[in-house]
């Protein structure tokens, strides 16, 4: 796991704690060191502060994402919405607000790592869009998508049962895991990433559609 931190006293009591929990902690204090690090040990998950000096946590996690779909959940301070919603329309797949609670962080990385490794089956086609479930691969006309592994894993949630409607806290619960207490922008911001790669056109989506009141429905195609 690769924890991006700034503060000293957070980024030692956060790697002290997740140490305990059985991770391989690698901390670093700047998102250009902890680039440099993901160029020659690429961990699981990464656990990034927006707030770091020089290079900021939006820019590293738009250029994880630009090479890699290592699981990222971001660290933001509480009540800043806009963070949210700008880290995760950069491709962060989970946030955790600041004062950090390490029980917290903990079970949102192994919700995060559950998503990754859920065994799945068969092979589906939608249309040009190819899913195959048992291989975790998605392609479009033949051509491989590259989707974060929440973006992956909201696909396969949403192509399950195409027709159906899901509501955004049922999203909530299914992909990311979070109950009752979950944000619905997390839901919104991965559908627009998710459409950007499999739509011919975002703005008038064939695979994921929006029912407007109610969530989201994939298909019929």
């Amino acid at each position: 796991m690769l924890l991006i931190e700034d503060d000293p006293a957070v980024r030692e009591g956060l790697d002290l704690a997740l140490t305990r929990h059985g991770h391989r902690v690698r901390a670093v204090e700047s998102g250009e060191q902890g680039l440099d690090r993901l160029r020659t040990d690429l961990p699981d998950v990464v656990v990034l502060d927006l707030m770091l000096p020089g290079m900021d946590g939006f820019e590293v996690c738009r250029r994880i994402r630009a090479v890699g779909e290592v699981p990222i959940i971001m660290v933001t301070a509480r009540g800043d919405d806009m963070d949210v919603v700008a880290g995760l329309e950069a491709g962060a797949d989970d946030y955790v607000v600041k004062p950090v609670q390490p029980r917290v962080l903990e079970a949102r990385i192994r919700a995060v790592l559950r998503r990754i490794g859920r065994d799945q089956a068969e092979l589906e086609r939608h249309g040009d869009l190819t899913i195959d479930r048992a291989g975790l691969v998605v392609t479009n006309r033949g051509v491989p998508v590259s989707l974060a592994p929440t973006e992956l894993r909201l696909l396969l949630e949403l192509s399950g049962t195409p027709g159906r409607v899901h509501s955004r806290q049922q999203l909530l619960e299914s992909v990311w895991e979070h109950g009752y207490f979950g944000d619905s922008r997390l839901v919104d911001a991965c559908v627009q990433r998710l459409r950007a790669k499999i739509e011919d056109d975002s703005a008038a989506p064939v695979y994921v559609q929006t029912v407007r009141g109610f969530g989201y429905r994939f298909g019929p195609v």
